[in-house]
Formats: structure tokens, C-alpha cells, sequence
């Protein structure tokens, strides 16, 4: 008892200090948090061919982004033509009338540039950072692969072959890389967002040149695509160098509007995989949600926050910590323009069951849509949604391509402006009433992923 007095007294000085400081940190992360984010100022201008053109002036450094979003992605693709919407993310870098194949990346490369490309659901995106003096380069080489890709049958064969073993490297043998097909599958019954962005391998196979030509002409027009801008340019010289490479290109007839209707799910869905690649079982849950253009999208992020964000978040504390269940869980919910999903997933412990997980996960859910969210959590979730903010909009390329990106998705380009505000409206009500409105059993889907036994080895003595 005395030594323990004795510690409690040498430990007091140290104590204080230390809730002093919590104290300190927490009012600097306070005043932080309260510390106006600036504006992002912009153009938005739409040329004669219907290419719209956002540009956003910052000379803290001599560079700039390009990001040109294409309004097309795997929810464009019909029945028997999965996977193009990303292989011609692939043949837009081979090459066009003036570009030889493989001088894009080079010419990026060698002028101390960076530059890439990739593909979701909802849209196909192209992006290169490049000194401040390369703003020609970057525009002509992008009009002119807008203008005139060279489609070849060697080149439509070559791009397909990488793609195909893009696909055999990252879904076909990775350990739970077929988790996520079986799970959209599931999930959706609607085409558009049941199959995979990068497609069947018959599919890849079965494509032909002209199909391809087709989806080019039809997707990659100028009416069909947003070009943003950002870094150490001038608004009205750099808007009058992209009427001189990108007006001229030809619109096209619009590509027909995506039926993204989902038919309402009235009960729930559960799978179980095998994968011979996975070593540790895997438990994922999906619940339908609104497009991410709905007023409950903000509420839905702050959810998954206080469900699985950091050490201090609920799944960890209860799921993690105290029960050992599994070594994380995590909740999200996916930015998407038609019907999404909150995706809870986590890996199960060795020696604990699924069943304990799932219901572990269940209990939280159930405790978040009644009782009491305190005030830190909400606190620390406005903080976690500046922080991202923050992150993304300290690079050119981040501002380029969400400018662009919200320009296409919700006819917004400064919805990046608001952000911050929006979360920051997000009440404990609002969370709870999103957590039961959307987290119910009869709209999620639960993919199991167990790992699947070897085969016996043959011959041997």
C-alpha cells in the first residue's frame, strides 16, 4: 500500500502534465478544426464541342495537373463486353496519329513528369504533373489521343494481353481476389454495377476491333469528358491553348443515359467461397445506400468513422481489443453515382469463429442505432473528414482530379468547397437514423471467404 502511495505521489507531477497536455493538443486540434479551409477559386468553361474546361490558378509551384474524366466507366459496358471500359484505359496509351505507341509516358517521363491512368464503375481517368513550362506538351499529347487513337489489331491484342494478366496478377491469384466479384454479384441484380470493372476473360477475348472503334467513338468524345487544370497557370492564356488542341475535335451523338435502377432487396443475401489462396477466413458485409449525390451520403461516412476509424473507433475497442475477434475490422462507404454500398470487412482470428465475429459486428451496429454517440466521436469524425480534405487538396493532381470528377459526377466542380461544412452539419441523430434506415439485415449481403483445403499430393513413397 505504501509503495503504492509512494507511486501515486511520484506519478501525480507526471499525471498533471500529461492531462495538460491531452488538453493542449486537444484545443489545437480544436482551433484547427475551426480554422477555415481556403476556397478553391475556378473557371468553368464549356468549348463549342461540349468538352467542358475547369481551370484552377496556383503558383505556389512552378507545376501543374492535367486530369481529363472520361464519363464512362464498367457501368457502360453491356452483357458479353465486360472489362472495356479499362482495357481501353490501356489503348489510350499506345499510341495516336502524331504520338507513336509508348511516346506519351516517354515524352511525360523525360520533360520530369509523372502521369497515369485508371478505371471504376463510374468513370475512366487520365492525369499527368508537369512542370510549369510543359502545359503544351500535356495538352497536345491528351487531344491527340482524343482526337485520333490509333486502333490497330496488334495493338487491341497486345493491350489485351496485358490486361488479361493484370487480371490473372490481382483477382485471379490473390488471396481473396475473387471476394469482391462474388459479392457485387450478389449484391446487385442490376448489370451495370453487378460485374467487375475489369471483366471476364471470354469477354476480353471475344473483342474485337471494330467493337472497340465503336466504344472510342462513342466514349471518348469531347462532349463526353471534363478537362480540369491546376497549378502555375494563367486562367485566359491556358483557356485559349485548349480551344486551340481540344475545339476542333468533333463532338458525338450523346451515349445512351445508364439505367442504374435497383430493384428494392427485401431479404438478405449470404454466400459462402472457397479460395485456395487465402490462408484466413474473411467475413464481408454489404449494405445498399443511396448514390453518393444523396443528403444522407455525409451522415453515412461519418457512420463508418465512428464504426472502424482508428484505435478509438467502436469495432476496435469491443471486436479487436477486448474480444480478440479479429486484428480489424473496418466500414466504409464507397464514393458511386448509382445505387452504393457500406462495406464492413474484416478477417477472422485464428481460432475464433465467424459466427462470433459477425455477431460481434452485429451488436455494435445495433448499439450505434440506439445508443448515446458522444461528442468526441462526432468531434474526431469532423477531424477525420478535414484531415482527408486537407490531404487531397495540398496536391495539384488531387484538386485537378476532383474538380473533374465532381464536375462529372454531380454537375458540381466546387463541391469540394463545401465539404468540410457538410460534415460538420452531421448531427449524432443523423448518424443513427442512417445507421437504421440503411444497416438492416433484409438489404445487406454476406460473402464468406474460407480457405480452401490442398489437395492431397500425389505419388511420393
Amino acid at each position: 500500500m505504501l509503495r503504492s502511495v509512494k507511486r501515486l505521489v511520484a506519478t501525480g507531477p507526471l499525471l498533471l502534465v500529461t492531462a495538460l497536455s491531452v488538453a493542449v493538443v486537444f484545443g489545437m486540434a480544436k482551433a484547427a478544426a475551426q480554422t477555415a479551409i481556403k476556397e478553391i477559386k475556378f473557371s468553368d468553361t464549356k468549348l463549342k464541342n461540349g468538352l467542358r474546361v475547369i481551370i484552377s490558378e496556383d503558383h505556389a509551384a512552378p507545376v501543374f495537373a492535367i486530369a481529363v474524366n472520361y464519363n464512362v466507366g464498367s457501368r457502360d459496358e453491356r452483357k458479353g463486353r465486360t472489362g472495356f471500359a479499362h482495357l481501353f484505359e490501356h489503348m489510350m496509351f499506345k499510341g495516336s496519329e502524331n504520338v507513336g505507341p509508348g511516346e506519351h509516358p516517354y515524352l511525360i517521363f523525360s520533360n520530369g513528369g509523372s502521369m497515369n491512368g485508371t478505371t471504376n464503375k463510374d468513370r475512366t481517368l487520365y492525369f499527368e504533373i508537369l512542370p510549369a513550362n510543359q502545359l503544351d506538351l500535356g495538352l497536345y499529347l491528351e487531344a491527340d489521343r482524343m482526337r485520333s487513337l490509333e486502333i490497330t489489331g496488334p495493338n487491341l491484342d497486345n493491350q489485351r494481353q496485358a490486361v488479361q494478366e493484370e487480371r490473372r496478377l490481382g483477382v485471379d491469384n490473390q488471396p481473396y481476389g475473387k471476394t469482391f466479384e462474388v459479392r457485387d454479384e450478389l449484391a446487385y441484380e442490376n448489370f451495370a454495377y453487378e460485374h467487375s470493372v475489369i471483366g471476364s476473360m471470354a469477354d476480353l477475348s471475344a473483342a474485337t476491333v471494330d467493337d472497340v472503334a465503336s466504344f472510342f467513338k462513342t466514349y471518348y468524345a469531347p462532349n463526353n469528358a471534363v478537362l480540369s487544370i491546376v497549378g502555375d497557370v494563367d486562367t485566359k492564356a491556358t483557356l485559349e491553348k485548349v480551344r486551340r488542341y481540344f475545339e476542333s475535335i468533333p463532338s458525338q451523338p450523346a451515349p445512351a443515359v445508364v439505367d442504374m435502377t435497383e430493384p428494392v432487396q427485401t431479404e438478405e443475401r449470404r454466400t459462402t467461397l472457397e479460395d485456395s489462396l487465402a490462408r484466413l477466413t474473411r467475413l464481408d458485409m454489404v449494405y445498399k445506400i443511396p448514390p453518393s449525390s444523396s443528403p444522407d451520403a455525409d451522415a453515412l461516412q461519418v457512420l463508418g468513422t465512428v464504426l472502424s476509424n482508428g484505435r478509438s473507433s467502436r469495432f476496435y475497442e469491443a471486436i479487436v481489443r477486448q474480444k480478440e475477434l479479429s486484428p480489424s475490422v473496418n466500414a466504409f462507404s464507397g464514393e458511386s453515382r448509382g445505387p452504393g454500398l457500406f462495406t464492413v470487412v474484416g478477417i477472422v482470428t485464428p481460432g475464433k469463429a465467424v459466427a462470433d465475429l459477425e455477431a460481434a459486428i452485429d451488436a455494435e451496429i445495433e448499439r450505434v442505432k440506439t445508443g448515446p454517440i458522444e461528442p468526441w466521436e462526432m468531434e474526431k469524425a469532423r477531424n477525420n473528414a478535414r484531415s482527408q480534405l486537407v490531404n487531397n487538396l495540398g496536391s495539384a493532381l488531387g484538386r485537378a482530379i476532383t474538380l473533374g470528377q465532381d464536375a462529372l459526377f454531380y454537375d458540381q466542380p466546387g463541391r469540394l468547397n463545401t465539404t468540410a461544412a457538410r460534415i460538420a452539419k452531421v448531427t449524432p441523430e443523423d448518424v443513427q437514423r442512417v445507421a437504421r434506415q440503411y444497416l438492416v439485415k433484409t438489404g445487406r449481403t454476406v460473402v464468406i471467404t474460407v480457405p480452401k483445403a490442398a489437395p492431397p499430393a500425389k505419388g511420393g513413397l
